[in-house]
């Protein structure tokens, strides 16, 4: 698995409150947006089935 990079335009309140809870979780703030976005991702497929990557069409499920 290789490891992209993703930039992301954020307003500076929202950074900040990003730091607080990345701190008080003990994640540097890149850390917590993985963890946010695993989440987010693991609930998606908890409610709609697996995501099949490949073949095109990126909104495939596994029924």
């Amino acid at each position: 698995m290789s490891i992209k990079s993703l930039s992301i335009r954020i307003d500076e309140k929202m950074l900040d409150k990003l730091h607080v809870v990345a701190d008080y979780e003990a994640r540097s703030a890149n850390g917590q947006v993985i963890v946010l976005i695993r989440d987010c991702i693991e609930k998606y497929e908890k409610e709609n089935g697996e995501i099949i990557l490949g073949g095109g069409n990126n909104n495939q499920k596994n029924s």
